[in-house]
């Protein structure tokens, strides 16, 4: 009779703990979603007793291995994506000593480079490969397809071969797993909302984080009694930041100024857009801020502000929540459960309800300050990083109790 493999919980037969590698294109240095997502992971899978580390894309062509993080030559891809790098094949070194390590289930984040090293990883082992899928690339068509449709028939074609061989797909939203399975993934899908650090994200509680908010207001010619409307935001087409400058340009509010923190390929297009809209005195383009920063420039914010229909996970809107911003959007399936209609802030779907919106959280204090708690506690009560963590730890012990025991512990290591 055949011993039954303790649990992920438990030790195993060598008594360890579940051992994890995450793969994974997006690491330190670079700053989006990706990483912020995979960090707060990591994070807490480790805060839960488990082995983790992690194999990411060097920032040049040597490979190297430091505490926790594996990392494979690369080449830069910026033609293609800004900071975006492709991994070399000849990191044996680290792949042999993964192989030796022998993580219990491999969690890729990414479907390129490192992703071929995931399935490879998974294969030589026999443990499961579970994938998050992240990105909605048919918004990002105009990068890498003349047409959108074209480039939707490559994106179902590839998603569908990627995700074939996985034991399963995580993903943040019941939008993106609509779309999977519109695109004929059939491989088992997990919603699991992504988690944030919320320590991070906080109203200004003192004195002196109050005198800074005032200070940076000032920096920007932002006068007393004017009201913010703050987005941060890679600046790119996909963000639909064309959107928000005619949404304020519409609300003819003289009184609002809009703050757009962030850089990006798109940033010279929106800057000429606000001057033919009229309302290049209304807008303050922040560029680029340290991300130990950013919350500084989320709480010079009284609404939070996004038009974009490309998010899979919605962090800046969590971060946002977490600073006590109610939040004001293009409707958008993917923000079902972070927007709370009337309580956490509004979603549009016209410039009528855009300046319907905005001007009943401007107007009327007493209701912004309510909308504000409401954001504050709903982001802490939904998307905490430890609840994230254990929603992904679930993902696995299914996926481990669908594998033989045996199969697992008893696969030659690869040279």
């Amino acid at each position: 009779m055949r011993k039954k493999r303790p649990g992920p919980h438990a030790e195993s037969d060598s008594h360890r703990p579940l051992r994890v590698l995450i793969t994974t294109d997006w690491w330190e240095p670079v700053v989006n979603g990706v990483v912020a997502s995979v960090q707060t992971l990591r994070r807490g899978l480790i805060a839960l007793g488990l082995d983790v580390r992690v194999l990411t894309l060097s920032q040049g062509i040597r490979p190297h291995h430091e505490p926790g993080v594996y990392r494979i030559g690369s080449v830069s891809a910026a033609m293609l994506y800004d900071r975006a790098r492709i991994g070399m094949p000849s990191s044996r070194r680290v792949l042999r000593d993964i192989l030796r390590w022998r993580p219990d289930v491999v969690h890729s984040q990414a479907e390129f480079s490192t992703y071929v090293w995931a399935r490879r990883i998974a294969r030589t082992l026999s443990v499961p490969l579970v994938h998050t899928y992240h990105t909605i690339y048919e918004d990002y068509t105009h990068y890498y397809s003349p047409s959108r449709t074209m480039g939707r028939k490559f994106v179902e074609t590839f998603s569908r071969r990627v995700l074939a061989v996985t034991d399963a797909v995580i993903v943040p939203t019941a939008k993106v797993a609509d779309l999977l399975t519109g695109y004929g993934v059939h491989r088992p899908l997990h919603v699991v909302p992504t988690g944030l650090d919320l320590s991070r994200f906080r109203p200004a509680q003192d004195e002196q984080e109050r005198a800074d908010i005032l200070a940076l207001r000032a920096e920007l010619g932002i006068a007393e009694g004017q009201k913010v409307l703050i987005s941060i935001s890679r600046l790119a087409k996909e963000k639909n930041l064309d959107e928000v400058l005619e949404m304020v340009a519409a609300a003819d509010r003289p009184d609002t100024v809009l703050v757009m923190v962030g850089d990006g390929p798109y940033r010279s297009e929106l800057e000429a857009h606000a001057v033919s809209l009229g309302i290049a005195d209304q807008v303050r383009f922040i560029g680029v801020v340290d991300p130990a920063e950013v919350q500084r420039w989320y709480r010079v914010g009284d609404v939070f502000v996004s038009a974009s229909l490309s998010e899979t996970q919605g962090l800046t809107f969590i971060e946002a929540m977490a600073v006590g911003l109610p939040l004001l959007a293009r409707r958008d399936p993917s923000l079902t459960n972070v927007i709370l209609d009337g309580r956490t802030g509004w979603q549009y779907e016209d410039a009528a309800q855009f300046s319907t919106h905005l001007s009943a959280l401007l107007d009327d204090p007493l209701r912004r300050e309510q909308m504000s708690v409401a954001a504050l506690e709903h982001s802490h009560a939904t998307f905490g990083d430890q609840d994230f963590a254990r929603s992904v730890l679930a993902v696995y012990e299914q996926v481990h109790a669908q594998r033989s025991p045996l199969v697992l512990r008893q696969q030659p290591v690869a040279a």
